[in-house]
């Protein structure tokens, strides 16, 4: 009988030849195993670092990294964000709590897989952000980022969420509490190389997951150096 997980674990083409690499950073072997088979399936190599092996963040090129978000995930983060080559690598926390994420919101992570690690779930994940991975950007316009966001409403409301995805059109975010569809709002956060912007927009969705959507207002000027920052993202 055909199930939700079943598709979610359906066979998918093996590229044939690898057109990425992925950093798994200082895991069990069980769970480095399990990545790599998923990120393997959409033709991305995986490499194992531990110990001085995290070097190799700061002199070689890799498109994307999963680090743990324990006590040494800073500088690991900071290893491959600083590194000229890697600066725009996609960044993958494991397990932790969106708190723990936010720690290193300055870091930008793109995605967090949960744990305890489950194929389905980690298999899903890859799949939504394989082609950033692969720039393949022309196919996707959307930047899968974990940043603060701070919205103010129109009625004064104040809350602080975490962005999930964002183009140049608008984001989704997260939080402990959930605007109504059509309110009006104004959004900042910064970005990486990106000072913080503040742009006006109106909530467009809403899920039971405390997710929303958020479409900025084409009028606003303010949205230019926004789509300026993704343009510059892809084309590096």
């Amino acid at each position: 009988m055909t199930n939700s997980l079943g598709t979610a674990l359906s066979p998918t083409p093996v590229h044939r030849k690898s057109t990425a690499r992925a950093a798994l950073c200082n895991m069990p072997l069980a769970t480095s195993t399990l990545l790599s088979e998923c990120f393997r399936q959409f033709g991305i190599e995986t490499a194992l670092l531990s110990g001085d092996d995290i070097e190799r963040l700061r002199r070689e090129k890799f498109d994307a990294c999963v680090i743990p978000l324990g006590e040494s995930a800073e500088s690991v983060i900071e290893a491959a964000r600083s590194s000229p080559s890697n600066s725009r690598i996609v960044i993958f926390g494991l397990g932790g709590s969106a708190q723990d994420a936010m720690r290193y919101s300055k870091y930008c992570l793109n995605a967090v897989f949960q744990e305890p690690l489950e194929r389905a779930t980690a298999l899903k994940l890859v799949r939504a952000t394989r082609l950033i991975v692969l720039h393949e950007f022309r196919r996707y316009v959307r930047v899968p980022v974990m940043t603060e966001v701070s919205i103010t409403a129109a009625d004064g409301a104040r809350l602080t969420v975490n962005s999930q995805e964002i183009s140049s059109g608008g984001m989704s975010v997260k939080g402990t509490n959930v605007l109504e569809s059509g309110q009006q709002v104004e959004v900042s956060f910064a970005l990486l190389t990106l000072p913080r912007v503040w742009v006006r927009g109106h909530v467009t969705w809403k899920k039971p997951n405390k997710s929303f959507g958020i479409r900025f207002d084409a009028s606003d000027d303010r949205r230019r150096r926004l789509k300026e920052w993704i343009d510059g993202y892809l084309e590096t």
